[in-house]
């Protein structure tokens, strides 16, 4: 049963995203990534610092060890994106960024390889997250899924986006998304096998999992935010963050009542 409930969570990620991209234009797409960029970081902090921590914190281990854990994940998350290996792409041409005009086929490279290849190990990663979040308890695999799915789904839209403005078409972009989705069920899948049997090191992996979700909103999505905007822009970007923390909030309190 657990194993199922791992297998359909890291698949609702990539299957939502691909069903978005499929059924919007490109200009409509650009639009919505953003207001799904703050909704993202909402629940990327609120499961992290509301949720996976404070369970993790719970357990007989240490909490200066699962602080040094916590710094560690930090410092792997950067490097492996310093490497890029672990890309999460919200920018693309007509973002509101200003981006030249040629930026969607740099970010694309060669084939859209490094961007496909950076996304398949990033969702690796989050299946991996999401499988020791279910081992450890079946609501915690919930929040922990519905944030992974609240992040995967303006990347990919947004490496969709990039794919597409790169000379793409709309059908090769939507099954090349759809294959490096495929990669977290394969992470879930051997996170569930072989973390399994080391229960032992569930706290660590909740804390290296809080670790991935703080440095992609930190480094990634609220920076975003930080651009000068008209004052219904920042409302509509405080409102969709605070959606987010409401989100994750609610579904805790809801599935500690069951």
């Amino acid at each position: 049963m657990t194993l199922g409930y791992i297998v359909l969570a890291t698949l609702a990620g990539g299957l939502l995203s691909v069903l978005i991209a499929a059924g919007l234009t490109v200009g409509v797409l650009s639009r919505v990534v953003q207001s799904l960029v703050s909704l993202s970081a909402g629940v990327l902090l609120g499961t992290a610092l509301l949720h996976v921590l404070p369970e993790a914190f719970e357990s007989h281990v240490g909490a200066h060890e699962l602080f040094l854990t916590l710094l560690l994940g930090l410092l792997f998350f950067f490097l492996l994106e310093k490497a890029a290996l672990y890309r999460h792409t919200h920018h693309h041409e007509g973002d509101g960024h200003h981006h030249h005009a040629h930026f969607d086929a740099e970010q694309a490279g060669r084939g859209g390889w490094s961007v496909l290849v950076g996304d398949g190990i990033h969702n690796f990663c989050d299946g991996i997250i999401i499988a020791a979040a279910f081992l450890t308890d079946t609501s915690l695999g919930v929040v922990t899924a519905v944030a992974v799915i609240a992040h995967e789904i303006p990347q990919e839209v947004g490496d969709y986006i990039v794919l597409v403005n790169a000379g793409f078409s709309r059908g090769r972009a939507l099954l090349f998304n759809a294959l490096s989705g495929l990669a977290a069920v394969l992470g879930g899948v051997l996170g569930y096998y072989v973390v399994g049997p080391w229960e032992d090191l569930f706290p660590y992996l909740l804390v290296a999992s809080a670790s991935s979700f703080i440095y992609v909103a930190v480094a990634d999505l609220l920076p975003q935010m930080q651009r000068r905007l008209p004052w219904r822009q920042t409302a509509a970007q405080l409102g969709w963050l605070g959606i987010g923390l409401a989100v994750v909030v609610m579904a805790t309190q809801l599935l500690h009542s069951h």
